[in-house]
């Protein structure tokens, strides 16, 4: 090959990034690029990992040293060498987050172009731009301080009545007898610590919730000489309602039960004062704008017809559409971002850079279709080639076969997952793929077909009436002891009626989703199963010792690393480098501990065994038991001793499916399940949610995905459309009919799905 043809490539020569096997491989410039395979063959360490690192580690290497120790840490990846890399722009699922002033609004800057309209032809005039921000003193709300709500301390959650102070009537971590703020009462003297809240006088009720800012005439030994008094109430609100702080992320749940919050009462959750919002266009607030759904603001703008506002007004309505044309018109600007799922979240990210006049970029997508309706998914398609037509190259990681189809080069990855993939099992054009021999080929030339026999229902889950968000006064019957499946367009009001409704009926719904897992740092599969304790037990009862011994917290831990396997060094402004640990060279135990063995395997050793070994490796029925539920719920390729830090949403939502595969007489829900799932995964899910079904229980899936709606026994399709034109049920039945259903986008989908099915054959 020429060097001419080479620039034309990115080239990737030696790639050993995770379970990579030193690829090689040429990746087409300015054109569109899907990386598929199934889950853990190997995708996101060749795109993310090897690639998308490798051109921001190099990019922030031009910054100062100040500035890059400001900026996200990039390792360099184990690969020989990286050809022809442009700047890359990760656009992830990375839920946006924020705190509580960060909304859709100013996330995507459009409210920085409604503050200077107002600012220029709002009456009457109030100042400029920067009065209509809820973050300067001057414009926001006094009393809220521009959060539109107000916390409050439940003072019936908050203390026992029926208890004194050395009782622990202070029902708060940090408060309970013993602890440091408790202390800050009992050492006061101006209590009787024995005698019981409801004795109380009113003064010291009042002093004890209230009173601040004076020193106690009499306190006893164990009073900080210089502190001054601060009432219960006052010490809450400062330290974990008035800041983020390490206490107040630390005692969250705490936090919750004894906080209501609430709309605050001056400025109505405006966020605003009352000078700001006495500023109107056409009659209505900055406040009202923002309140719209984006599909009913840009109405709005397009009603103003005043010239000294004409190019504000266009650029507003030019990124009011960008939201339009990836689908989240149902949004308003005043949603706060922390409540975004992450796939909205990857959505407003790709409008930062649709109006780009940059070229020559490499855009790289994790998965953009999860939760998206195949409506919407078309709409995706249509902005990715955009991306491209303006001479940037595309990579995107997905499992989807319409934004698979969309492709000019296809990497299959595979042929399995973890120590069974990371080699390119196909590369080509769609077409190619099709008529491939790998498991993505096999999936997308197989004909899949509709469910024609459902199960019959044990009863029903009935939901009346329902008024949330923006569902219409709904009715629907759930069929207990079948599958079904709630769909429809995003924005629609799934979420709302059965994450937040079905549990106002019915409490005892168990849901299964792709949050965090709980645990430290040293937390792992094993750990988090319950399968470790198993082990741990089983190598001391061999080698009759104490099982502590195989602990990572206890003195069998290595005391480098604290049982991690890595150290951290903090080099100030540079990069910090994450090495094995020198001592126990990545082990995580101390070499006394390693000298036990089961079976010719000592404790790290059967910790860095993937299911499927593990399942040929133990004997025990209680260890075997687990890694079977593992294995059928497709982890076989995981390691026992693999962090949960390390887990894609999908792995961590199958990790939870595997505790629950024994169970019966359930109500589970499960949201989304399908993301981040390989087609032939969902095939296995598809198998063992029937599983459930059969073992007794009822399961609910909110789903776009073609083959799991089709495979329900059960169809509840909410819409026509998303925000105010949704939340009304459009369709109520089986799966045969909904694909002759006229007004349902899903059904017309599934009709398609299935016919293009045939078409292949």
């Amino acid at each position: 090959m020429t060097n001419n043809f080479l620039q034309n490539y990115i080239r990737v020569i030696g790639a050993r990034e995770h379970s990579l096997k030193n690829i090689t491989i040429n990746i087409p410039k300015k054109k569109i690029n899907v990386f598929t395979g199934v889950s853990g063959s190997g995708k996101s360490s060749l795109v993310f990992d090897t690639i998308a690192a490798e051109s921001q580690r190099q990019l922030n290497e031009t910054f100062t040293s100040f500035i890059r120790h400001r900026l996200p840490h990039y390792g360099q990846p184990d690969v020989d060498a990286l050809e022809n890399l442009s700047v890359a722009i990760i656009i992830d699922q990375k839920r946006i987050g924020g705190n509580a002033r960060s909304t859709v609004g100013t996330i995507t800057d459009i409210y920085s172009l409604l503050r200077l309209l107002y600012s220029r032809i709002g009456k009457p005039f109030v100042g400029y731009s920067d009065m209509f921000s809820f973050n300067n003193p001057q414009g926001m709300c006094p009393k809220c301080e521009g959060l539109g709500t107000i916390k409050e301390c439940n003072i019936d959650r908050l203390f026992d009545m029926n208890k004194s102070l050395n009782d622990g009537a202070i029902m708060f971590p940090t408060f309970m007898p013993g602890d440091f703020r408790w202390k800050r009462y009992v050492c006061t003297g101006l209590f009787d610590n024995d005698k019981k809240l409801k004795d109380y006088t009113e003064e010291e009720w009042n002093t004890l919730l209230y009173k601040s800012g004076f020193k106690p005439p009499n306190p006893t030994d164990g009073w900080p000489i210089t502190s001054l008094y601060e009432g219960v109430i006052p010490r809450i609100e400062r330290s974990f309602l008035s800041k983020e702080s390490r206490d107040s992320t630390l005692y969250k749940k705490e936090i919750d039960y004894v906080v209501t919050r609430g709309v605050c009462p001056l400025c109505k959750g405006a966020r605003l004062n009352q000078n700001v919002l006495s500023c109107k266009i056409k009659g209505k607030s900055i406040v009202d704008y923002t309140a719209m759904q984006i599909i009913e603001l840009i109405e709005e703008l397009r009603t103003i017809n005043v010239p000294l506002a004409s190019t504000i007004i266009s650029l507003l309505i030019e990124r009011l559409e960008s939201m339009i044309s990836i689908g989240l018109g149902y949004l308003t600007l005043s949603r706060e971002t922390s409540t975004l799922s992450g796939g909205e979240s990857q959505r407003i990210k790709m409008v930062r850079h649709l109006g780009s006049s940059l070229t020559d970029i490499t855009y790289v997508f994790d998965e953009p279709s999860i939760g998206l309706h195949p409506h919407d998914v078309h709409r995706l398609n249509t902005l990715i080639k955009h991306l491209r037509d303006k001479g940037n190259t595309v990579l995107v990681v997905e499992h989807d076969p319409d934004v698979i189809s969309i492709a000019d080069h296809v990497v299959d990855m595979g042929p399995g997952a973890g120590s069974d993939g990371g080699n390119v099992v196909y590369e080509g054009n769609y077409e190619g793929l099709i008529a491939s021999d790998t498991l993505t080929g096999k999936y997308l030339s197989n004909q899949r077909c509709i469910k024609t026999q459902s199960r019959i229902p044990k009863g029903s889950i009935d939901i009346e009436n329902a008024e949330m968000n923006n569902l219409k006064n709904i009715s629907v019957r759930i069929p207990k002891g079948v599958m079904t499946v709630v769909t429809g367009v995003a924005g629609s009001g799934k979420s709302t009626l059965i994450n937040k409704v079905l549990p106002q009926y019915y409490p005892e719904t168990i849901f299964i989703d792709q949050s965090e897992l709980r645990g430290s740092k040293r937390s792992n599969i094993a750990t988090y199963t319950g399968m470790f304790d198993l082990i741990r037990n089983l190598f001391a009862g061999i080698n009759r010792v104490s099982s502590s011994l195989f602990s990572f917290n206890s003195s069998g831990g290595c005391p480098e690393c604290k049982g991690t396997g890595i150290t951290y060094t903090d080099l100030a402004f540079m990069d910090p480098v994450v090495s094995t640990c020198e001592v126990c060279q990545g082990r995580r135990f101390i070499a006394k501990v390693l000298d036990y063995t089961v079976r010719g395997k000592n404790i790290s050793e059967v910790l860095d065994m993937r299911v499927r070994e593990g399942r040929e490796f133990f004997q025990e029925y209680d260890i075997l038991s687990i890694l079977h539920q593992l294995r059928d719920v497709g982890l076989d390729y995981i390691t026992l001793g693999q962090p949960l830090d390390t887990l894609s949403g999908g792995e961590r939502q199958r990790v939870k499916l595997a505790a629950e595969l024994k169970n019966i007489g359930q109500i589970y829900v499960f949201d989304e399940p399908t993301s981040g799932l390989h087609m032939s995964d969902v095939e296995r899910l598809s198998s063992l949610l029937n599983r459930i079904v059969d073992n007794g229980s009822t399961v609910i899936v909110i789903e776009h995905n073609l083959d799991i709606i089709s495979q329900g026994d059960w169809i509840i399709d909410l819409g026509p459309g998303a925000g105010s034109d949704g939340g009304k049920v459009i369709f109520e039945g089986y799966p045969k009919d909904l694909i002759s259903h006229k007004s349902s986008l899903t059904g017309y989908y599934l009709k398609k799905h299935v016919e293009s099915r045939k078409s292949q054959e």
